[in-house]
């Protein structure tokens, strides 16, 4: 029996929950009067002790992170809010903006403040502009409910809250690229430090959090850290806004704790899989995420530590069920073809495996490839791994990897069939 867990979708089924009216009615910015009775430093300690994990897909510590801000600095500072959500598979943001965006801007409040910003960007993906629209008229709404701008809900703190349209490229939905995007320059990914330390925008030092991520701080704060990992595992506490597509029968977006059972959550939420079909395979967080088998998804569990054990990872949530019918040939091919259009081409083994990868599948499915030539994709994934500026390209690695040993007899099937 799934223990049903809404924590950030509850207001979801509410109509016109979008509005500051009726989401108001519903509890709405309940957390700001006890946000304002704590130091801000306290609201972080809160948030670490939660143990709140960053939704994006990398799931570090949130506390960890927001730790890593300077407070008592005259220097502005920034939070972005990153719902630029191109991961292929993943669709769980939207949900968020379109029908509880006041949620959004709660958790906005309560992060500023803890790391003393009184500016938050959010930045949006260009292809999101209808649901950019529904997030820009709660904002306003906020402002004019005095929730934001100059000394907001009558306390000496003043807040904007402006929303960045990025223009369409997968690469800004990593942290260090997306800033260079809103300081107007190419999305590239920057180095990484040789120790931890903020991100910087403009010079300043800046939080980029995922849009779940914040949207779960309002509940921390009103209700306390306890009641946040009253669900979840010990070292995975809380939930997640999996969305699932594929060959099931309910496709959507369904919030579930961290720990329960791959498999359960795909026949209790999803209604099992579509026709009444054999499940074949799943890629359990978005299409960066190395595949598993029907076998594997059985044994499975959908928290981090169990992901990686598993050799896979949780990432943001983006469930791709696929049922005995599918062609693992051409799925990866459709993959591929995606990873080789997005790389930003900063980094020779990513420019270049990409594209050649893409080529030699190509010639897998017409028939002009030879064993050798799935031997030579595992070589260029190796040489992908680890060797980039982001983890892009092992990611990537991961996932021609994963496809190729696990369901290589089907490639070489195609192999076999071009050969006479």
């Amino acid at each position: 029996m799934i223990r049903e867990a809404k924590l950030v979708s509850k207001k979801f089924d509410i109509p016109n929950a979008h509005t500051l009216e009726v989401a108001k009615a519903h509890g709405a910015y309940s957390s700001i009067e006890k946000l304002f009775e704590h130091l801000p430093k306290e609201i972080t300690k809160m948030v670490k002790e939660s143990g709140l994990r960053g939704k994006g897909g990398g799931g570090a510590s949130a506390g960890d992170k927001w730790e890593l801000m300077p407070l008592g600095s005259e220097k502005p500072s920034f939070l972005a809010v990153n719902c630029d959500e191109s991961e292929p598979g993943t669709f769980k943001d939207r949900e968020i903006i379109t029908k509880d965006p006041h949620l959004l801007i709660e958790g906005i409040i309560c992060t500023c403040y803890a790391i003393e910003s009184n500016h938050a960007y959010i930045y949006i993906r260009g292809e999101y502009k209808a649901f950019q629209d529904i997030l820009q008229n709660a904002i306003d709404e906020a402002y004019d409910a005095g929730y934001l701008g100059k000394n907001i809900f009558g306390q000496n703190y003043h807040l904007d809250v402006t929303i960045h349209r990025g223009a369409g490229a997968y690469i800004c939905g990593e942290k260090s690229a997306l800033l260079e995007s809103m300081e107007g320059k190419r999305g590239h990914p920057r180095l990484k430090p040789h120790q931890k330390e903020s991100e910087w925008y403009f010079g300043y030092p800046t939080l980029v959090n995922n849009v779940e991520t914040i949207a779960s701080v309002p509940l921390i704060v009103d209700q306390g850290s306890e009641a946040y990992r009253a669900y979840g595992t010990e070292q995975s506490p809380g939930t997640l806004l999996f969305a699932m597509s594929g060959h099931v029968e309910r496709r959507g977006v369904y919030e579930a704790q961290f720990g329960i059972k791959m498999i359960d959550y795909i026949n209790h939420y999803g209604g099992g899989i579509k026709d009444g079909k054999e499940l074949k395979a799943v890629i359990p967080g978005g299409a960066s995420t190395t595949i598993l088998t029907a076998d594997e998804v059985m044994e499975a569990r959908l928290d981090y530590e169990s992901m990686r054990a598993m050799g896979s990872a949780l990432g943001t949530g983006g469930m791709i069920v696929m049922d005995e019918d599918t062609d693992m040939v051409e799925a990866l091919k459709n993959l591929l073809e995606f990873y080789h259009h997005e790389s930003c081409g900063q980094c020779t083994p990513c420019r270049e495996g990409s594209g050649w990868v893409d080529t030699i599948i190509g010639n897998v499915l017409k028939g002009k490839a030879t064993t050798e030539d799935l031997d030579k994709t595992l070589e260029i994934a190796n040489t992908m791994n680890g060797k980039t500026i982001c983890v892009f390209a092992p990611a990537l690695s991961d996932v021609i990897v994963g496809f190729i040993t696990k369901f290589r007899g089907e490639f070489e099937e195609y192999i076999k069939r071009g050969n006479h």
